[in-house]
């Protein structure tokens, strides 16, 4: 059976751009690789991103500036990636996840796709860490500072860029989390009946599995 992992995280502000660095392998952390032996199948700097973004390092920047205090920077998704795809057909899979549920949404994102041997096992272990704003992109024509003020119902123009997810309550969050784990999972089984691989992945704990 394919390994299953799907972990949401978040971070405030003051670690956004920190952890951008980390997953795009960038500056100070070019040298993760060397010392593992990891290989970095595919970085997407930045989709969805606001006009006055030129390089995504400004987004994050941003949010780490700009954000109000103790508010959410970003949020993560840690996505263990099937070892029996290639790093073209992994790549094709997370797109087409985050194609349904992230670019819809138009969330600022960026995303990396590591590939690390087990210590164990010797085995490759292919993941994805996306992290996005739920800072919506709406198109309207912004500054960075203004971008990440609180959102003006009235006039959208004056105020920032609606932050997606608000009023929700723990139960539905919880929910809508749950939800979206067992997409992943019929839309990495599907691919992996697609290429005619026998494997399939069970989001179930093993107690539920039995």
């Amino acid at each position: 059976m394919a390994s299953y992992h799907f972990s949401v995280k978040n971070k405030n502000k003051g670690y956004a751009m920190g952890h951008y660095l980390y997953i795009s392998r960038l500056m100070q952390y070019e040298n993760v690789r060397k010392k593992s032996d990891e290989i970095l199948e595919y970085v997407e700097p930045g989709k969805c991103m606001p006009s006055w973004v030129k390089d995504p390092i400004e987004f994050w920047q941003a949010a780490d500036t700009y954000e109000r205090a103790n508010a959410k920077a970003y949020m993560e998704y840690e996505i263990a990636l099937p070892n029996e795809f290639t790093s073209e057909q992994r790549k094709t899979l997370i797109e087409t996840f985050f194609d349904k549920h992230i670019v819809p949404q138009q969330y600022p994102h960026s995303y990396a796709i590591h590939n690390v041997k087990s210590r164990i096992s010797g085995e490759d272990q292919p993941h994805c860490h996306l992290m996005f704003s739920l800072k919506a992109n709406d198109g309207i024509e912004r500054t960075a500072e203004q971008y990440f003020k609180r959102y003006n119902s009235k006039n959208p123009e004056r105020g920032g860029a609606k932050k997606d997810n608000t009023g929700k309550s723990y139960q539905e969050r919880k929910t809508d989390i749950k939800d979206l784990r067992q997409r992943w999972a019929d839309l990495c089984n599907s691919h992996l009946e697609k290429h005619q691989i026998d494997s399939r992945i069970d989001m179930r704990s093993y107690k539920e599995q039995g």
